[in-house]
């Protein structure tokens, strides 16, 4: 039997979108902790605006912060998920999931270029201290890219843990997630369903979440 895939909206930005997404009962909602990105949550919100959202997949993403703000921001925000989108060691997140609330889970985010090169043995490394993993394209930018890897690396690999999926993800490519082997639990979509960095086509996400392939996958 063929299980929906969950779905997650990054880089929100606007309070407004972001109660219409929850009225379309998207499952996870992202909001980006990294000051050098154009969708920095920061920008528009404050930390008390995003405690009061009502929601139970309140996403916080960081790249490379110090511990103590991480957090910091995820006590202050109220947030469900810690995402680690940056170059943290596995003793960084042993730490981390120490002064943070167990019930708050941490997303690995890891980044794949044109090979899996040593991915595979940080992949085996890290996956008994994380809750899930999150595959990208590899950017200096640390995500956003809008561009795709691809995906039948992910098929060299054992993932012992649900992951998402991300980078690029759109309506003319979601039918290639059938090549794989071991499906994604849910899908993270971002710079491809906006209007400008942050501001989303909420209409484009709409017809996306309702496309019968993301129920057969």
């Amino acid at each position: 039997m063929n299980q929906q895939l969950q779905i997650k909206v990054c880089g929100l930005t606007l309070p407004d979108q972001i109660l219409e997404l929850i009225s379309m009962n998207i499952d996870f909602i992202g909001f980006i902790f990294y000051k050098k990105s154009p969708r920095y949550a920061l920008n528009r919100l404050s930390l008390d605006d995003i405690s009061k959202i009502i929601h139970k997949g309140k996403v916080g993403v960081f790249v490379n912060e110090d511990i103590e703000n991480v957090v910091d921001i995820t006590q202050k925000a109220e947030l469900n998920f810690i995402q680690l989108h940056g170059d943290e060691s596995d003793e960084y997140i042993k730490v981390l999931k120490q002064k943070t609330d167990p019930e708050v889970k941490i997303i690995k985010a890891l980044r794949i270029g044109e090979t899996m090169g040593h991915l595979s043995s940080e992949i085996d490394r890290i996956q008994s201290v994380i809750d899930y993993l999150l595959f990208d394209t590899d950017s200096q930018s640390f995500g956003g890219t809008g561009k795709q890897f691809d995906w039948s690396l992910l098929n060299d690999i054992k993932i012992n843990v649900p992951y998402l999926l991300s980078g690029g993800i759109s309506e003319q490519n979601i039918k290639g997630i059938k090549i794989l082997d071991q499906k994604p639990f849910a899908l993270d979509i971002n710079s491809k369903f906006e209007t400008g960095p942050g501001i989303k086509d909420v209409e484009k996400i709409k017809v996306f979440k309702s496309n019968p392939l993301i129920s057969s996958l």
